[in-house]
């Protein structure tokens, strides 16, 4: 079956013509979206012509980019998302070899092209885009030779070539694994992102505990400790040993982008743990940042913990305001307590930019939360002996002196 772009007017092809896109990344983000929307919605009648138009598209995609700031990482991961959406429509493509090959032409031509580059990921798929083991072998015998040359010099000498994880990934589809292995055991450098090619090799064959101790000694040039952690994770989960991967690798291998995150995370991936047990580990891994889970605690419902935490070292007076105003009804002893913490860190300098409508807020919260628990002259009492404490403060003293 023979597909020609002819056949059909992609609205993306004109939008991607090279340095189409000035510096601001957004626009080139959206126009990225709309190209991989358009090619999914062929996909859904015409999964052929919708290949041929993904082939086309990351062909094209890099050329437009060339102007685009990328510092921010943020076309990168647009591009990648991209890639990742649009290699199974042309993988699962059912069309002959011949018409495969050229299109596997094509894309490495484009990646050999690649400067920048955006379409670096798509390496790593190349088994997946050969569809078959046959055509896979093919790849992998072509590159192979190229990979090893490349390997041969010095530490000093050893140069790149872009089609390294396209032989790697090329090599697995094959079924190749020995020869893999073979030839990572050639490489200059232990370097985590070509060993974990060797892991999936092992964990292809069955071998899981060689799998795991390949991946324990894979650490070495631009090590990726959190990437490794996550691999040994996977293999011991998928073995049936969750308490040995919770113990050895959980808190590495789910480092989230806050500490929320990481701890929901974790108690997602190991149900049978108590989020309780699960957050004072946590705790436990961050000495003298224990405030820091403070959040965490408060949304798995350990609301004295949540306290204890924020009394251990500094919580963001904003944080502790949100709190104490959410809990007013529900929590009125913790709202008490995190709005006389936030009074606290502030009264210790350790509030930032803080305004008399935050110190005034901390104050109302608490009081509030005293009136429903019915200690309103105790919280009082507290507020007045944390004043006392830091004698030297005037911006508190000024803030709830019409209050008090």
């Amino acid at each position: 079956m023979k597909i020609t772009t002819e056949k059909h007017s992609w609205e993306f092809t004109p939008r991607f013509r090279r340095g189409a896109f000035g510096w601001r990344s957004q626009p080139a983000i959206t126009r990225i979206k709309e190209a991989v929307a358009e090619i999914k919605k062929v996909a859904r009648k015409e999964p052929v012509l919708a290949a041929e138009g993904a082939v086309l598209f990351l062909e094209k995609v890099s050329p437009a980019l060339q102007n685009v700031d990328s510092s921010s990482g943020a076309i990168g991961s647009a591009v990648n998302r991209a890639i990742a959406d649009l290699v199974p429509i042309i993988a699962r493509a059912n069309v002959e070899k011949n018409l495969r090959a050229k299109w596997l032409e094509r894309l490495y031509e484009a990646h050999a092209a690649d400067q920048v580059p955006y379409i670096e990921s798509l390496g790593g798929y190349w088994g997946e885009l050969c569809a078959t083991p046959e055509l896979a072998a093919v790849w992998a015998d072509r590159l192979m030779s190229v990979v090893e040359q490349v390997w041969s010099g010095s530490k000093e000498s050893s140069g790149f070539f872009h089609g390294t994880y396209m032989c790697f990934s090329a090599l697995l589809r094959a079924g190749r694994y020995d020869q893999l292995l073979a030839l990572l055991e050639k490489a200059p450098f232990v370097w985590w992102y070509d060993r974990q090619w060797g892991v999936k090799a092992l964990i292809a064959q069955g071998k899981k505990a060689e799998a795991l101790r390949y991946a324990e000694t894979s650490h070495g040039l631009n090590n990726n400790p959190e990437s490794i952690a996550q691999a040994c994770e996977e293999i011991l989960l998928s073995s049936g040993m969750a308490d040995e991967a919770y113990q050895r690798y959980a808190i590495a291998a789910n480092q989230g982008t806050t500490y929320l995150s990481t701890f929901r995370a974790i108690c997602k991936k190991y149900p049978h743990k108590s989020p309780a047990d699960i957050l004072n580990d946590l705790v436990a891994s961050t000495p003298g940042q224990e405030g820091k889970w403070f959040a965490a605690a408060k949304d798995a419902g350990l609301y004295d913990l949540a306290i204890k935490l924020a009394r251990q070292s500094p919580v963001d007076h904003r944080t502790l305001n949100r709190a104490a105003l959410d809990f007013i009804e529900t929590q009125p002893l913790f709202a008490i307590e995190a709005g006389l913490l936030s009074l606290r860190w502030i009264l210790a300098g350790r509030g930032y930019e803080v305004t008399a409508g935050e110190v005034m807020t901390a104050f109302d919260a608490s009081m509030r939360g005293a009136r429903v628990a019915g200690s309103v002259d105790q919280t009082l009492l507290r507020v007045r002996k944390l004043l006392d404490a830091y004698p030297q403060d005037s911006f508190v003293r000024g803030a709830l002196a019409r209050l008090l």
